[in-house]
């Protein structure tokens, strides 16, 4: 028997993100988008007659979402980035009844830029000193970007100290997105780069993701478990 594609609920649609998710889904048997959503528009009644829901919107309608998601009982694929606190706290509280996919970069490459950062770490710190540079597009809003921070944290967590990451953000052109992890030594350095060529890394990332979520118990996911990692 043929398996029914996953419903989904794509919210932001009308951004980049959200149109690389609608031109890739198109070509996707396993995927139909069934709604979208884009500022200003209620998200609750467009949950109702999803399997899931992909997020690019703004941090902003964070709680909003969570609460639609909440309602309905749908997992949530959640892409956006710029988060504060408190938004975070939210999306920890709703993964308590729902799955969710919480990630900042949804790339293959830069999820295995994690994983060789966290090796790294391990093996260099504390003798050499880590450094974080970061390129995008120049109407990029949040900076540093939610990668380098992404980034930041596994370094942070492997040195075991509070001292911040330096993390320098460049803003410029039409990049879509560049990340190196440097580590200095005495008479050595190692650098550890991905260069991203086309937002549609991240839209595979996002609907793989959502195949990969559905029947999952509630929790807090991240993309490294989509992948195995």
């Amino acid at each position: 028997m043929k398996k029914s594609p996953v419903r989904v609920l794509l919210i932001g649609s009308a951004g980049r993100m959200g149109k690389t998710v609608v031109h890739l889904a198109t070509d996707d048997p396993e995927i139909e988008i069934v709604a979208q959503c884009d500022l200003g528009d209620p998200i609750e009644p467009a949950m109702k007659n999803c399997d899931v829901a992909i997020d690019f919107s703004h941090a902003d309608t964070i709680a909003e979402i969570c609460r639609a998601a909440l309602c309905h009982h749908k997992p949530l694929v959640i892409g956006t980035t710029g988060h504060s606190q408190e938004h975070r706290q939210t999306i920890e509280g709703a993964a308590r009844s729902v799955p969710i996919v919480f990630a900042s970069n949804f790339s293959v490459g830069v999820n295995v830029l994690f994983w060789l950062t966290r090796k790294a770490a391990e093996s260099l710190l504390p003798d050499f000193d880590p450094e974080i540079i970061e390129t995008h597009h120049k109407m990029k809003k949040d900076a540093p970007s939610g990668t380098a921070k992404s980034l930041a944290e596994i370094l942070k967590a492997s040195q075991k100290s509070k001292n911040e990451i330096p993390i320098q953000s460049i803003r410029e052109g039409d990049v879509v997105g560049e990340h190196t992890v440097i580590f200095s030594g005495v008479r050595e350095r190692l650098e550890l780069t991905h260069r991203a060529a086309s937002r549609e890394i991240f839209a595979r990332g996002a609907l793989r993701a959502a195949k990969w979520i559905m029947g999952k118990p509630p929790g807090l996911y991240s993309m490294q478990h989509v992948l195995g990692l």
